[in-house]
């Protein structure tokens, strides 16, 4: 999985480079809804220490095209996120839950140019996978969900943006059997993140 992750990082990284024109590349960290539904739970009935893992640090390479004017355009971005992890531990115990996903979305923008706020707002598909590690053995499990955005950037320079975007993941509750447990964990809802992009 790591090689995995590595490779699919430096596509992210130099794609805009072997591509130029109406490309870019964006960097982003923000928060997301998260509800271990079984770790709260197991919390609940046993005690112990939960920390959830509300943080999403995420890459993105993204390609527009002008439509009838300079200012409207359609653009399709493909990232990797990472979001925080959940951890639960107690006197006996220690279960962590990783989650990575990749977010592809179809996205209109119109686009006001240098030191002027562009909007735009899309939709698309998540592939996430998560992966759980107790004290005995490693269990994963990917799931797939629609997600909407919305979100708005002030153009610094031709090449420099920075931006506010909200997302909704939609139906994103990833549920697996564990020791005949059925583990559940909800990201459905609400994201929202800081991204400084850089356009080529």
């Amino acid at each position: 999985m790591k090689k995995w992750l590595f490779s699919l990082v430096s596509v992210l990284l130099f794609a805009p480079i072997a591509f130029a024109d109406n490309w870019g590349f964006g960097v982003k960290l923000g928060l997301g809804e998260d509800d271990p539904k079984t770790l709260n739970q197991v919390l609940d009935s046993v005690g112990g220490k939960l920390t959830e893992g509300e943080g999403i640090f995420g890459l993105e390479v993204l390609h527009e095209w002008n439509l009838n004017s300079d200012v409207d355009k359609l653009g399709l971005k493909v990232g990797i996120d990472i979001y925080g992890e959940n951890e639960f531990k107690n006197s006996s115990v220690k279960v962590t839950e990783d989650f990575y996903s990749f977010p592809i979305t179809l996205y209109y923008k119109q686009d006001y140019g240098v030191q002027n706020w562009s909007w735009f707002a899309g939709a698309g598909v998540t592939f996430m996978r998560s992966e759980l590690d107790d004290t005995d053995e490693t269990f994963s499990k990917n799931i797939v969900f629609p997600h909407i955005t919305v979100g708005s950037e002030y153009n610094f320079t031709e090449v420099f943006a920075l931006g506010i975007e909200a997302k909704y993941n939609i139906n994103a509750e990833i549920e697996k059997e564990i020791y005949a447990l059925n583990y559940k964990t909800d990201r459905s809802g609400l994201s929202a993140s800081l991204t400084a992009r850089f356009y080529f």
